[in-house]
């Protein structure tokens, strides 16, 4: 009986103990600091409270709460979290498995339209629980990413994540969350189309024309699609096909881009020449799409077009580079060389057209490019703080969530960065990192001494 009793004894204080640390308050005050929200000019000596997640205040006459963990902030910055609004990373989508041994030309086509026609695949399912790929993104400053699947022609629908998910609360009478849901922003965002010259397989389309046509042609069938099954809801099954279907086949990718035809999802061409943009407006404007261009290496070229089109871009930081098997004294083609001289350059001309664009990373091989190759579009004349911008509230815009981040202000989500001075400076260093709220651990950088910015 004594056991029993030591043991209901020792319940309610475990219980307790659970209660507090899940209702434990994650509060920081950064105190002092130059804050540069992203939704106006740069606040000096300020102050930015966070409380279980979300920015309570921000200003330069914050009272610093009671119960806040303070953070010294003089001599350093404090930006949103940067957004990186294209990067595969954290994503395991599976391929499709082609037939060893097809039958007939069916088998072969209907693999391959399964491999370049796939708007029902959407990032957000096929996260990996807290995967260590996104997490290493915070080391460049990185709070935010649009998780993109990747492959041929009709590649998905992208998801807007924080790198990291929050701790796990103690949860009592209930199911355990799902891990990958926790870093999950927004979701669809945009859905994904790439004009592949050459798509994997050797049926149809095998060229670029064909791909440009089998696109057309899939944005054509899920129109049909959409009246058909409209009609049959409507109980109007008198008609049939020359087959005698009265019910129309169930067709999860020409169901997936319902949506993008009824304007609710915008579609990201992936388009880098100016021919290639013109003709991806080409195809939105024919299909009432809502167009985003990624990639846009030549978008200065066709601002007037984009312009014209409200599009937006998200422009590639991948910028082309002088391939590393060439000898050195080989020549290069012109028009390669214009192209390599002018990517820095896009930003700067889309601001200056009052184009909306953000940046991705796309597929740089070490994330700290990312910020570095954003200070190259700075040093190419874009103003530092449209830069700030493109990299935070603009990309929020784009995809959709600006109501949450992109910017310090009062009630979004505390995505936040430390800095030790001027974001495109080289000799900058970050030193903190908060998604949701919460610090994230990133490596010890060698802190250069403390200076104030003039900017």
């Amino acid at each position: 009986m004594k056991r029993f009793e030591m043991f209901f004894a020792v319940v309610p204080a475990v219980v307790a103990l659970t209660v507090v640390r899940a209702d434990a308050p994650h509060v920081y005050a950064i105190r002092g600091a130059r804050v540069f929200t992203a939704a106006g000019p740069a606040l000096d000596s300020a102050t930015v409270v966070i409380r279980n997640g979300l920015i309570e205040a921000v200003g330069t006459s914050v009272t610093v709460p009671a119960d806040a963990t303070v953070i010294e902030g003089k001599g350093f910055n404090v930006y949103p979290g940067l957004i990186d609004m294209g990067t595969a990373a954290g994503l395991d989508v599976p391929a499709v498995v082609r037939p060893t041994n097809p039958r007939t030309t069916e088998d072969v086509e209907r693999a391959k339209r399964e491999s370049i026609l796939r708007p029902q695949i959407e990032a957000a399912n096929y996260l990996k629980a807290d995967p260590p790929e996104l997490k290493a993104l915070a080391q460049s400053g990185i709070t935010s990413a649009l998780a993109t699947p990747t492959g041929d022609v009709i590649t998905g629908r992208s998801t807007l994540v924080n790198i990291v998910g929050p701790p796990d609360e103690p949860q009592i009478g209930s199911v355990a969350d799902s891990r990958r849901g926790l870093l999950v922003v927004k979701t669809p965002v945009a859905l994904h189309v790439a004009f592949t010259e050459r798509p994997q397989g050797n049926a149809y389309p095998n060229s670029l024309m064909g791909v440009i046509a089998f696109v057309r042609q899939a944005f054509l069938d899920a129109q049909h699609y959409q009246r058909e099954w409209a009609r049959y809801e409507r109980g109007d099954v008198g008609r049939s096909s020359s087959f005698g279907l009265i019910r129309p086949a169930y067709d999860p990718a020409l169901a997936a881009l319902g949506p993008a035809l009824d304007g609710r999802l915008p579609v990201a061409f992936e388009a880098d020449l100016a021919r290639e943009i013109r003709r991806s407006l080409t195809m939105a404007r024919e299909f009432k799409l809502t167009p985003i261009v990624t990639g846009g290496h030549e978008a200065n070229h066709a601002a007037d077009d984009l312009k014209a089109a409200g599009a937006r871009v998200i422009v590639d930081l991948n910028f082309p580079a002088r391939s590393r098997s060439l000898a050195p004294d080989a020549d290069e083609p012109l028009r390669t060389l214009q192209l390599r001289a002018n990517a820095p350059k896009v930003a700067a001309a889309l601001e200056q057209a009052g184009i909306t664009f953000a940046f991705r990373s796309g597929a740089l091989s070490d994330p700290k490019d990312f910020l570095k190759n954003a200070a190259r579009t700075v040093k190419a004349g874009l103003a530092p703080d449209a830069a700030i911008r493109a990299l935070t509230l603009n990309a929020a815009r784009i995809a959709g969530a600006s109501d949450r981040l992109g910017s310090i202000e009062i009630g979004k989500i505390a995505n936040l960065i430390v800095t030790t001075g001027d974001l495109f400076e080289e000799k900058t260093t970050i030193q903190r990192v908060f998604v949701d709220g919460r610090p994230v651990a990133i490596e010890a950088a060698a802190e250069p001494p403390r200076r104030t910015s003039s900017n």
